[in-house]
């Protein structure tokens, strides 16, 4: 199979993949972790039950449907991206293929919580990766060691320069408060940063960009969420 259909992926990956997005588990798999409840699942199922291959080569179509979603957004002149709890990096693998040679940071938390919720936490107490999986992930997909830094949530400055754009698909306002960041996006964005994200509440964020829009209505997900896009903070 090659590349285009397909991330290269170390086994161990998988686990994290299947924690950061539940929906690419199989019937079977989603059975289990019912049954067993989510401790279980994530600490002994997941870590003995799951094809790597399979969840690579869906891993792969999931992140190629969303980046279909946010593609029009990017500009050729664009060079710094930040993710803010994107994963493993898949997402950023697509557009790295797509637009070659650009700067990537990742802001993460770098450990797996004991009790996965999946639900909403005002402070962001919940986490599901390692940066060593991560990294590994990225350079074998094609993303050179010079065009990423991963930064520790809990342990890192974050870095102060101007992004381009900055992206937190189904995690900045989906499972914790935007606000959390609000003072440091303002301090990495110009008027013409696009920051795109999911949200229960596009309205409210007329409070707070000058440019707000919808992109697209997320109505599979449990929150019924939509995906906007901001700029230009008031």
């Amino acid at each position: 199979m090659s590349f285009k259909e397909t991330f290269l992926l170390p086994k161990k990956a998988a686990r994290i993949i299947i924690l950061q997005r539940i929906e690419l588990a199989s019937p079977t798999i989603k059975k289990i972790r019912k049954i067993f409840g989510r401790f279980i699942f994530s600490s002994i199922i997941t870590k003995y039950f799951l094809n790597s291959k399979i969840i690579a080569k869906d891993y792969f179509k999931a992140m190629s449907n969303e980046y279909l979603t946010i593609k029009n957004y990017f500009f050729e002149n664009d060079q710094y991206f930040l993710s803010i709890g994107s994963g493993i990096g898949g997402l950023e693998v697509i557009i790295n293929n797509h637009l070659k040679n650009k700067s990537f940071y990742f802001i993460e938390r770098n450990f797996i919580s004991k009790k996965v919720k999946y639900g909403w936490s005002k402070n962001n107490l919940e986490a599901y990766n390692t940066f060593s999986l991560q990294r590994r992930f990225l350079e074998m997909n094609h993303m050179g060691k010079d065009q990423f830094n991963l930064i520790d949530y809990d342990n890192d400055k974050f870095p102060i320069i101007k992004f381009d754009v900055i992206t937190s698909l189904f995690s900045l306002d989906y499972h914790y408060d935007f606000n959390i960041y609000i003072n440091y996006l303002k301090k990495v964005s110009t008027n013409k940063t696009r920051i795109i994200f999911d949200t229960i509440r596009a309205e409210y964020f007329h409070t707070i960009f000058r440019n707000v829009k919808v992109i697209s209505n997320n109505d599979n997900t449990v929150h019924k969420s939509k995906r906007i896009i901001c700029s230009d903070f008031i």
